[in-house]
């Protein structure tokens, strides 16, 4: 048993926000012995970020930390610099929290091209200005050639938020609805459409966007605390990010798939590529657990922005087969939505 132990090895797929990643996770943290900071969220919850409560103050500070790997650099709709601002900020904001300030690590294989980098580094410094974050500090280290594909940027996002305010994965309460604010899949399918060898025609675009706009808009139900869950559904998509959320509270999630809007191009890709669109990832997406007194509210609040003209209010939170997602099918049966294995497409976020 200790061989077989000793001789696992780390796959592709255990960083693909799947079972695996999970695995992965649960061992590199296992050993921590300090995992929160006066009592707030840390490495035990595993939510979108950590929060640090402050002392004699109303406020805490949240943090969140990400690393990201792109293939291809640029595709249709962003780049890797675009994507790391958009994936961290975006992870603040899903814990109800303002974001303020970045920092970036850039990690650079030794040969990389300037104007490449410069593209790059350009897209990061415009995208974090649009959202009005600062990049504060950060590092620059370069590997040697063959040790390392291209570049990486690994990014940490430091916001803040009132303490009465709680959104968190654990937060979904029987009755409540599930929205998502647009369509599923794009981001994924359109990397994999575009790179080499494949020859898919097609005008996909990614959804790579920063959610400021939805959070804006709801605000007020966020402080009232009306939203009881948010989530980007990155990697794993939207079954993985549904399914974290109906195991960490204890309920399970009813989804109908006739309300779940897909794009026809993702539909047309995902059958050619045997792939299920369920499980591929967004980047400009939110998937909310809301109050179901106020959801239609707060649809119409979101279907008022640019980027929420396509939400949809898909499913319910129920009490019954706690820890399961369950997919109303349009033929008419029911089904249930496992958490994916790993992400099916590597190198997306």
């Amino acid at each position: 048993m200790e061989k077989e132990e000793s001789s696992k090895i780390i796959r592709l797929a255990h960083g693909a926000g799947g079972v695996l990643q999970e695995e992965l996770i649960k061992f590199i943290t296992k050993d921590i012995t300090l995992k929160n900071v006066n009592n707030g969220i840390g490495v035990e919850e595993l939510d979108d970020g950590a929060t640090i409560p402050l002392k004699d103050y109303d406020k805490e500070i949240v943090i969140t930390a990400d690393g990201h790997t792109v293939f291809p650099l640029f595709f249709p709709g962003g780049d890797l610099g675009k994507l790391s601002v958009c994936g961290t900020v975006n992870d603040i904001l899903m814990m109800g929290a303002k974001p303020l300030a970045l920092t970036s690590i850039i990690i650079i294989e030794e040969g990389f091209n300037f104007d490449t980098l410069q593209k790059i580094v350009h897209s990061l410094n415009s995208t974090a200005t649009e959202a009005c974050v600062a990049i504060i500090a950060g590092d620059t280290k370069v590997m040697p050639r063959g040790t390392l594909n291209e570049i990486i940027i690994a990014t940490t996002g430091i916001g803040i938020k009132d303490k009465k305010i709680k959104i968190v994965d654990n937060g979904l309460k029987p009755g409540d609805n599930i929205i998502i604010t647009g369509s599923i899949g794009d981001h994924g399918t359109a990397l994999m459409a575009n790179r080499e060898g494949l020859n898919i025609s097609t005008d996909l675009e990614s959804d790579v966007s920063i959610l400021i706009e939805i959070f804006n808009a709801i605000k007020k139900e966020i402080d009232e605390n009306l939203i009881h869950a948010m989530k980007d559904p990155t990697r794993g998509g939207m079954a993985g990010a549904l399914n974290d959320w109906a195991s960490k509270s204890n309920v399970s999630i009813v989804i109908d798939e006739e309300k779940i809007p897909i794009k026809k191009q993702v539909s047309a890709i995902c059958d050619m590529l045997g792939l299920d669109s369920f499980n591929i990832a967004c980047e400009g997406r939110a998937l909310m657990a809301v109050d179901s007194n106020q959801s239609e509210i707060i649809l119409q609040k979101i279907k008022k922005t640019k980027l929420g003209r396509d939400a949809m209010i898909i499913g319910e939170v129920q009490k019954d087969n706690p820890g399961r997602v369950l997919l109303k099918t349009i033929v008419g049966g029911t089904r249930f939505i496992d958490m994916p294995l790993g992400e099916p497409i590597p190198r997306i976020c």
